[in-house]
């Protein structure tokens, strides 16, 4: 369904009575910059009703004021704290909750991450509620559709929650924008209990020579073919030509000839960018689950029955040790 029609349903909806509805979206950031999946919580919230926005950590001030600028956001819950310079699970479910109740917050909405994973399940529990998790579209404020088989199905259901408890999808909602907005932002200071078992002890943070898969309009993925971790060299020349980010299938990663963060997939990560250039990749459907939104499919595969071929608008039967090099010369 796309945004128009979602749009013209919220609206729908609001006219019809449920005029009280509230969202509260919980925003994820490095203290410069805010995360391209909260702006896409902000816009599936803004689908519901007036939007709350809980920005949390120490020296956090111009995030919260360039959130307050964002289209749809009516207030920022402000927690400048030094708990929560680090993302713990026990202590922001615990900042969550209580904003929700200082909101009355009909639905907490996150974007679909390792940050949300965290913690939505414990608010969700502590709610009595289910977590609806990588939500694709809201078609109203109690039904909503997620992907199920790994992608092969889309199920449209309706929550009974009192409280509706979803992370989405980044890629299926367009990215909120700054605008002449000016919401309220109020201060929150809540106690916060410790917990004494859990410490942060180490956050490794892999430097970036190239955009990040989610921000990325161009993506190159390698699989198992390239049969080692010196090939990926061939895909990083590329990818730095086209100025583009480089992903791999599960298969590459297990092979040890990437790390995890760069693996696409139904137990990785979902990109839509504008050209997807799947190079020495099959086309298992736990990989398309992850790329298959995307714009723009370009496969490289030696053999012509490969299933990639069957989702791709252009494709190239060729080895890639004799493809990837001439293509990248010809750049």
């Amino acid at each position: 369904m796309n945004l128009t029609k979602v749009l013209a349903l919220s609206h729908h909806f609001r006219n019809g009575g449920l005029r009280f509805l509230s969202t509260l979206v919980v925003a994820e950031h490095e203290n410069s910059k805010i995360s391209s999946a909260t702006l896409s919580a902000i816009t599936a919230a803004s689908l519901i009703g007036d939007v709350t926005c809980v920005v949390a950590g120490p020296k956090c001030g111009p995030i919260a004021e360039y959130v307050s600028s964002i289209q749809g956001v009516k207030k920022v819950m402000f927690a400048e704290n030094s708990v929560f310079e680090h993302p713990i699970a026990e202590l922001y479910s615990q900042l969550v909750l209580a904003c929700q109740s200082s909101v009355t917050a009909t639905h907490i909405i996150a974007g679909t991450s390792a940050f949300s994973r965290s913690f939505m399940p414990r608010v969700a529990v502590t709610l009595n509620s289910s977590l609806i998790s990588d939500v694709l579209a809201v078609l109203s404020p109690d039904t909503f559709q997620r992907a199920i088989y790994a992608g092969n199905a889309l199920m449209t259901f309706r929550s009974l929650d009192k409280v509706n408890c979803l992370t989405v999808r980044e890629t299926s909602f367009t990215p909120a924008e700054p605008s002449s907005n000016k919401a309220l932002i109020q201060p929150v200071d809540c106690d916060i209990g410790e917990y004494n078992n859990v410490k942060f002890v180490e956050q490794i943070i892999a430097k970036k020579d190239r955009p990040g898969l989610n921000e990325a309009k161009i993506v190159i993925s390698g699989g198992r073919a390239l049969k080692s971790k010196e090939n990926f060299q061939l895909l990083y020349t590329l990818a730095d030509k086209l100025g583009a980010a480089v992903g791999a299938t599960r298969a590459a990663v297990d092979a040890g000839f990437v790390h995890n963060e760069l693996q696409i997939g139904q137990t990785g990560k979902v990109v839509a960018p504008e050209l997807y250039i799947a190079v020495g990749i099959s086309g298992a459907i736990q990989h398309l689950a992850g790329m298959k939104e995307s714009k723009v499919i370009v496969a490289i595969n030696k053999d012509p029955d490969a299933p990639i071929f069957q989702v791709a608008d252009y494709g190239l039967v060729e080895d890639l040790f004799k493809a990837i090099p001439e293509l990248t010369k010809s750049v």
